[in-house]
């Protein structure tokens, strides 16, 4: 899970028009139809992770999104920007100029849709619930600077941190900070299924087929206390295999929205939908898609062979003819548009050089070609990736220096547990930002906890880097330790970046809000949602 939800300037004059004439939303808060919102992947439990909606365990947007609409945390992401302010809380602040202790005041009258108090007794037990569990798919690596809660009363809240994290109410916005009921929840254990007791905007009910949640049912919260004012009252999010089958159904008027994995010619399609009551919206956007490498595999653990790939790819290639420019190339696995990004890779290695990266392999005595099997999932992030993997696949082994083979995986749960158990020699994966700071696109991948469990160390990023940009308030002035951070990755490249994506929401015209759809961490705000009046 960086940038504010803006409409680009190009769209902004087709789409003003739109939006005014969709005028209040009332359709669904008046007792109308629900607003349906199409998800192109599934949220399902496995032997491994048998909790999808557990915030110890989940750690993907599409359950985040769930979770964001039904648990409440301290602080929360505005409307639009990137400075967190009260949800839970009635105030929260660092008390201490090292950025060590933080203190939140409660709001009054909070209480969990099952009818029991909310209290800082919950927020404290919710906290060291997730540090306690340590599910190596959740993520827990964004507490980590937390060394101790207390609750001096029942609306009070101190967290004292282990050393100074600038970015910590960030942190606290997210659902690894959501609070649960200690009367619910195991306290050493996952909270198996898919049921959430929570006090956020919405309750909801789920409907399942075997392990797979088919359709999830959001019902606004009548006793919320909190900083959101849902605009309906009623949200239904039903989930498909492909973004194709959610197109069609948007087109049918079965869906009233859809926003992630949309393939470039249905982006194309959809632009020119508005014959057909749909009008789509384009929005600056932090995601990003990098490799990721086990460097603990033989085929890869020397770094030359990495730095070989960082030299063939071509990622401008890959813009162009795989995503029709609905991207733009990447070369750090910080994205443009955020305080602190360099073209780190680019800097290091310039335009694609097949006899660059001959000379890296003969320098280094690698014996060509390099084999290895690129894995990848076939329906997490849309449609487009197979064809991205083939277009890697076809860009090395062009070179005779590389020898890849594909490896398509359908299930995103199963994916995600082999490449924590080391499976994987090279994995396509992409990344949403948790918060909107640089730190985010360096820290979750570092480190003993790291997101995709690789064994990849580096004790000044570590050590020195990120800490000391995490005692900067101001943004701005961590820019520099960013930066060396950056060039380090580009040097040793246990991760290669791709390309960093847009944000598309197509919605059927009488749906009002669509402005304000996503966050600045790309999150999804379904009580932003309306139903007015189609043109």
């Amino acid at each position: 899970m960086n940038r504010k939800t803006l409409v680009l300037p190009a769209l902004a004059g087709l789409l003003a028009p739109v939006l005014a004439a969709c005028g209040s939303s009332d359709g669904a808060g008046d007792g109308g139809d629900p607003i349906v919102v199409g998800v192109a992947t599934h949220i399902e439990a496995t032997k491994a992770a048998p909790a999808p909606l557990d915030p110890a365990q989940a750690y993907d947007v599409d359950a985040w999104n769930v979770l964001r609409a039904t648990l409440q945390t301290l602080m929360r992401l505005p409307r639009s920007g990137t400075a967190p302010v009260p949800e839970a809380a009635e105030s929260c602040g660092f008390r201490d100029t090292q950025n060590e202790q933080y203190r939140c005041t409660l709001r009054s009258g909070l209480k969990f849709s099952n009818g029991h108090a909310l209290t800082a007794q919950d927020v404290k037990f919710s906290i060291e619930r997730m540090q306690t569990i340590n599910n190596t798919n959740g993520p827990v690596s964004l507490l980590d600077d937390i060394d101790k809660v207390e609750t001096p009363s029942d609306t009070e809240v101190v967290f004292h941190l282990s050393k100074p994290d600038a970015t910590f109410p960030q942190k606290l916005t997210t659902p690894a900070a959501a609070i649960v009921d200690s009367q619910v929840y195991p306290k050493s254990r996952l909270y198996s299924g898919f049921d959430v007791v929570g006090s956020g905007p919405y309750t909801v009910k789920t409907e399942r087929s075997s392990n797979r949640i088919t359709k999830a049912v959001f019902t606004k919260n009548p006793d919320y206390k909190g900083g959101e004012k849902a605009q309906n009252d009623k949200i239904e999010m039903r989930f498909f295999d492909d973004s194709d089958s959610v197109e069609k159904a948007l087109r049918k008027g079965d869906v009233d929205l859809m926003n992630r994995g949309l393939a470039p010619d249905q982006v194309k399609g959809l632009e020119n939908a508005r014959n057909n009551h749909i009008a789509l919206q384009e929005m600056p956007g932090q995601e990003i898609r990098y490799l990721a490498f086990n460097t603990k595999d033989p085929a890869v653990s020397n770094k030359a062979v990495r730095q070989a790939m960082a030299q063939i790819i071509n990622r401008s290639d890959l813009v162009r003819n795989v995503y029709s420019y609905t991207g733009d190339p990447l070369f750090s696995m910080v994205p443009t548009g955020l305080t602190g990004h360099i073209n780190s890779f680019f800097n290091k290695y310039g335009n694609p050089s097949v006899a660059t990266a001959r000379k890296t392999l003969q320098a280094a005595n690698i014996t060509t070609p390099v084999k290895f099997t690129l894995a990848y999932t076939t329906n997490h992030y849309g449609s487009s990736t197979v064809k991205e993997v083939r277009a890697l696949q076809s860009q090395l082994n062009a070179t005779k220096l590389f020898d890849v083979r594909l490896k398509g995986v359908p299930s995103w749960q199963q994916y995600r547990d082999d490449s924590l158990a080391g499976k994987y020699t090279v994995y396509n994966m992409g990344w949403f930002p948790d918060i909107p700071d640089a730190d985010n696109y360096i820290a979750p991948f570092i480190g003993k906890q790291n997101f995709l469990g690789s064994p990849y160390r580096n004790g000044k990023i570590e050590s020195q880097l990120i800490p000391s940009s995490r005692q900067q308030s101001d943004r701005n002035a961590a820019a520099a330790d960013f930066k060396q951070a950056q060039d380090i990755i580009a040097d040793d490249v246990p991760l290669l970046p791709l390309w960093q994506g847009k944000q598309y929401v197509a919605a059927r015209d009488d749906i009002t809000g669509v402005e304000w759809a996503l966050n600045s961490s790309s999150g999804l705000q379904i009580w932003e949602l309306g139903r007015g009046v189609a043109d």
